[in-house]
């Protein structure tokens, strides 16, 4: 199983990249991840700019995704929400067709140093997915608070709870989308 991964995080320290980085040592064998690099090239969604095309790495990224089994998204929350850059993506990839994440099966992930883990950026991210007509996995869900504490000096995770439950998320969306596949 190919999975593509979306952390909405540009920030050089990111806790979302470090996370992000030790996704092939917790999920199960046979599963390998692509991250969707090159966010911050994105231009901003302008109708004159997608009039004369679409933007090459948009178009790639879309690539990707249709190509892949499933999603995650890993970001943190900006201002109750999701990070604009990551918006903006999303909306590029909403005008394309074939729609990149329709029917396509997607896990959520935040992490932030506040005491929510990002909760409401997880909720507006479940928002926008609804319309890009994704099949997002409901449970477990995966908020990572104080994540400033869960990883070392080396950009390692380590909480042993919450590199479990992130485990348990891809044994999940390990099931998504065999039943995905199936249907």
């Amino acid at each position: 199983m190919s999975i593509a991964v979306i952390c909405g995080s540009l920030r050089q320290g990111s806790f979302n990249a470090a996370i992000a980085r030790e996704f092939s040592a917790l999920a199960p064998t046979g599963i390998s991840f692509r991250p969707l690099d090159g966010m911050e090239r994105i231009p901003h969604y302008n109708a004159d700019i997608h009039s004369e095309g679409c933007p090459a790495i948009v178009l790639d990224w879309a690539d990707i995704i249709r190509s892949s089994d499933a999603v995650v998204f890993i970001t943190p929350e900006y201002n109750y929400s999701i990070p604009g850059v990551l918006k903006n993506a999303l909306d590029w990839l909403s005008r394309l067709s074939p729609a990149p994440f329709s029917g396509k099966p997607v896990a959520i992930q935040t992490a932030s140093i506040g005491m929510l883990g990002g909760a409401r950026a997880q909720y507006h991210l479940r928002q926008v997915l609804l319309y890009l007509d994704a099949f997002v996995l409901n449970r477990p869900e995966i908020m990572i608070a104080d994540a400033a504490s869960k990883i070392s000096a080396q950009g390692e995770l380590t909480d042993r709870a919450t590199r479990q439950l992130i485990a348990e998320q891809f044994v999940a969306l390990q099931g998504l989308i065999q039943r995905v596949a199936a249907s």
